[in-house]
């Protein structure tokens, strides 16, 4: 039997409208952002229907945390926060507006798009030490939700390496538009635990 994670983005922040890099910034949901996750509240309500959720999870951060508690009180559901599914450092990026990035440092930025694993952002971490918080911090969700679905709260990029963990996918790509307070039901296989097997995943949820 597998698992189900429904991976779920938190509501839109001010440095979500003006493109800048938040990373492990702690900033709130701009008015928009908390608007559309009274949205996205509604839209799993309606889901729930289908396929209820056993338990629901979220990393730290203002806009994650104040979106679960949303989520959480519409499913009825009390969010369990899991500090290792905090977004990625990226150090002194955070705060500069992606463009301003693009042009301070071209060639480096570029290899991030192309080959994030290869980069680490001045005075933050890697691909691959954020890799390894997510997956000690999945394998004892997975054992505990074996053969349940469950939700799971988190910011970009951290999100997409979350995502591409779960589907076992062979690259990352960092340059994919996904909307805020959208969500994906991946389907997770109990081998995972053990390096092998794929997941399975398809987004749903848009605004």
């Amino acid at each position: 039997m597998s698992s189900q994670v429904l991976l779920i983005r938190p509501g839109t922040t001010l440095y979500d409208e003006q493109n800048r890099v938040q990373g492990v910034l702690d900033i709130p949901l701009s008015d928009q952002g908390e608007v559309d996750v009274d949205l996205l509240a509604g839209r799993l309500v309606a889901r729930e229907r289908q396929s209820p959720l056993s338990a629901l999870y979220c990393g730290p951060g203002e806009s994650v945390v104040r979106t679960a508690e949303v989520v959480g009180k519409a499913l009825g559901l009390r969010p369990k926060r899991i500090d290792e599914f905090r977004n990625l450092d990226q150090g002194l990026w955070q705060g500069l507006q992606v463009e301003e990035i693009r042009r301070r440092n071209a060639r480096l930025f570029r290899q991030w798009i192309d080959d994030p694993r290869t980069i680490r952002p001045p005075q933050g971490e890697t691909i691959e030490e954020a890799m390894d918080r997510i997956r000690a911090a999945f394998r004892p969700l997975i054992r505990r939700h074996h053969g349940e679905a469950f939700g799971l709260i988190a910011g970009e990029p951290i999100g997409r390496l979350i995502a591409g963990y779960l589907k076992r996918l062979p690259r990352l790509q960092l340059d994919e538009f996904l909307p805020c307070c959208g969500y994906e039901q991946i389907d997770v296989q109990a081998e995972l635990l053990n390096g092998n097997g794929n997941g399975n995943g398809h987004r749903n949820g848009s605004p």
